[in-house]
Parts: structure tokens; sequence; C-alpha cells
């Protein structure tokens, strides 16, 4: 009788992925602020137990909580978990990470609760089945399979599941590579790359906010004020000039697409304190989200635009702005010409019957951590899904199977 291997076992636990899928999804991990962190970080050591690694949760310390986090979330405690499993005669590492955070709800949803993790017409349906609760499931369900079939990997495993990717990550993955005692030398982030198409980098972003300050005064007499409202208009559609600058712009991707830096503007806007139909505004603001590209950095992206900004508003009459920093993600590439991007390639082709081919992700995700501070060959896949934080997200059956055996193929295979 020929023994089993982790693909047939995959293909024959459809039920037990399912299952796994539809328990993560009922943990609801809305972020902010961070519910039941706790309770799915006990259950995620627990899974990888049960799949053969060690595991153990890292709790964040409170003093980090309190400078990282408002106020109303340091109750809502923070942690990661790590899970190891060391191959005898192996001398490299594969790391997996994942985040277990999910965005907040709102609608009307198909199935009702959206946490519920219904399976309909070949797809699961809940938030965090696409983005990216499906992908945790993928891979404990390789890990798994590699236990149950007695299938040795070709190298060491090693796993992360972070939290507050949907948020800055800066006590999930920005943490873990810090202060977690983990030596990968090559990382799958388990997003950016679905289907046939493996993502070897993403973009970044940097995104400002930017305040007009006017001058109030009564509406009867607008001639006695600044109105900041019309400043801001003004400096909004000067911006339009800075745009056709960055459109110029352009980065091929290994699989030919032309990525351009985009600018959006006005994602957030609105008038200060004291707003009335009749008072002149003395303030308004709105909020800029410059993409960068993988061949850019955010730091030359910010100052740029800031150069932009003032100058603009230096050349509009008694316009006087204040910029603010909200946030930043860092872009990533890695050229595939590593073997473990061609073994990763091979894995996606061989499973899903398509050729693969590498991509860059328009968006950000936590790849750029470990490639930067680990300067180690990372790239993004996973089973992905519709409706990413929007109503009705939900994962395809099929994507998540064939996710669970491309990552149990790339352990088999790739020793590095």
């Amino acid at each position: 009788m020929t023994e089993p291997t982790p693909a047939h076992y995959i293909e024959q636990h459809r039920s037990e992925l399912l299952d796994l899928l539809a328990t993560l999804v009922r943990f609801d991990t809305t972020n902010p602020p961070g519910t039941n962190y706790d309770a799915i970080t006990q259950h995620l050591v627990a899974e990888m137990q049960r799949a053969g690694l060690t595991a153990e949760r890292l709790p964040i310390p409170r003093a980090a909580l309190e400078t990282a986090l408002p106020q109303d979330q340091w109750d809502f405690p923070r942690f990661n978990v790590v899970g190891r499993r060391e191959v005898a005669g192996a001398t490299k590492t594969i790391h997996f990470n994942a985040h277990y955070d999910v965005v907040p709800v709102s609608g009307r949803w198909r199935h009702g609760d959206p946490f519920s993790g219904t399976v309909d017409d070949e797809a699961i349906y809940g938030r965090g089945t696409a983005d990216m609760k499906g992908s945790i499931a993928s891979l404990l369900m390789a890990l798994r399979a590699l236990q149950e079939t007695g299938v040795e990997p070709a190298v060491n495993i090693e796993v992360s599941f972070t939290a507050d990717e949907e948020t800055d990550s800066v006590l999930g993955a920005d943490w873990l590579v810090h202060h977690a005692k983990i030596a990968p030398d090559y990382v799958v982030v388990m997003e950016g790359g679905e289907g046939r198409h493996v993502c070897c980098g993403h973009n970044g972003v940097t995104w400002l906010r930017v305040v007009v300050h006017g001058k109030a005064a009564h509406g009867s007499q607008p001639e006695h004020g600044i109105n900041a409202l019309e400043k801001m208009s003004a400096l909004v559609l000067a911006l339009e000039g800075h745009k056709h600058d960055l459109a110029t712009r352009t980065f091929t991707t290994p699989n030919g697409t032309v990525m351009r830096p985009t600018l959006n503007v006005g994602g957030v806007f609105g008038a200060g304190p004291g707003g009335k139909i009749n008072t002149v505004p003395a303030e308004a603001h709105f909020t800029i989200d410059r993409r960068v590209l993988a061949t850019e950095t955010v730091d030359a992206a910010e100052a740029e635009l800031r150069a932009v900004l003032d100058r603009t508003a230096a050349s509009i009459p008694d316009c006087r702005i204040t910029i603010e920093k909200i946030s930043e993600n860092h872009a990533c590439f890695n050229p595939p010409d590593n073997p473990f991007f061609k073994a990763m390639a091979e894995s996606v082709t061989k499973v899903r019957g398509e050729t693969a081919e590498f991509s860059v992700s328009t968006g950000f995700n936590d790849m750029h951590f470990f490639s930067h501070h680990f300067q180690v060959p990372t790239l993004g896949y996973g089973p992905g899904g519709d409706q990413i934080h929007a109503v009705d997200e939900h994962a395809r059956v099929r994507d998540l199977m064939d996710s669970a055996g491309i990552y149990a193929d790339l352990l088999v295979k790739f020793a590095g």
C-alpha cells in the first residue's frame, strides 16, 4: 500500500481545513481596539503544538502598549506567537508569517454574523477569511499534513502569528523582528501574492495631514476673514501638477507590469472647531496618501511632498499650513533570482497547474520588516480572497487547499 503524501492528506481533509479557518474567524479579533488576542493566541499555540512545533506566546510589555497605543486600548493586551520545528541535518530555516487581527465590520452580511465562518458555494465567509486567517489555516493544515504523514521537511521551520498589522504593526511584526529569538534564512509572508502570482515586493506609503489656517469672521463680512476652505481648495487643485509629475516615474515589475507612484488627496477632510454657516472658516484639513514605489524610499517621498506643499502654499496669498505626519510603511523589493523564489514558483506551478509569475503589490504588508531587518530573501504568497475589508469577505476553498499544498511542497523539496 502506498504511503500517504502531504498532498493526499490535504485533499482528504478538506473539512479539517475549513474547521480550522471557521474556528479562527469566530475569534473576533477586531483592531482597533484589539479584542480576543489572548484567546486566539492561546489557540494558535495549541494548533502549532498539535502540528509538531514547539510554540510560545510573547506578551508585549505594558510599557510598550502605553507608548504605542491610545489610552483607550491599554487594557487590550497584545501577544505575538512563535513556533519552531528543528529538522535533523537541516542547515537553513524558512520563516512563515501571518497576522491574526482583522478590520472592523459594517453593513449587512450575506450570512448574518460576520464572524460565522459559514461555507457556501465553495467559499467560506467571514471577517478575516481572506485577510488573513485563511493563510493561517492553510499553513496549519500543511504542517499537520507533514506531521500526520511522517514526511520530513528539508528545512527548519519557524512560524510567527503577529498582532496589529491592520493598524501599523508596531507591536506586531515590527516588535517581533527586534525582540523575538528568530533567525530566518528565508521568509514567506502569507499575503501579497495569490493565484499564480508570487509577490517579490510591495509599495510603501507615507500618510500626512495638512491643516490650513485661516481667520474667522462674520459671514456677512467675509472680507474681514481668511477662508481656510478656499485656501485648502486652491492648494488641493494646485497639487494636480505634482500628480502629473509622479505619473512620469515608472518601475517595471518582473512580470512586466508598469507601476507609478500615486497621490490620493482627501481620504479624510473637514473643518476645524467653531464652524457655522454664517462664519468664515478659520481652519480646514485634509489627508494625503502617497504611495511609494519599491524603487523609492519613504523618507525621500515625504521630504519631496513636504517641499511641494510648502512651495505651493507660499504661492497662494494668505495660505498658511501645518503638515503633520500620520504614519508610514516602507516599500521593499527582492529581485526573484534567488533559488528560494524559483522553488516557490515551481511549487505554485505544480499545485495550481498554471505557470507562476512574480509580481509586486500596490498595497503594503509586513514583508518589509523581515526583508529590511534580516536582509534575507522574502516573498509573499497566500490564498487571498474577495471582498477584503468589505461586506461578505470570503476565501475560495480551492485556493485555501492549494495554498496548503504549496506550503507543504516547498517545505519538503527546498533545503536552502
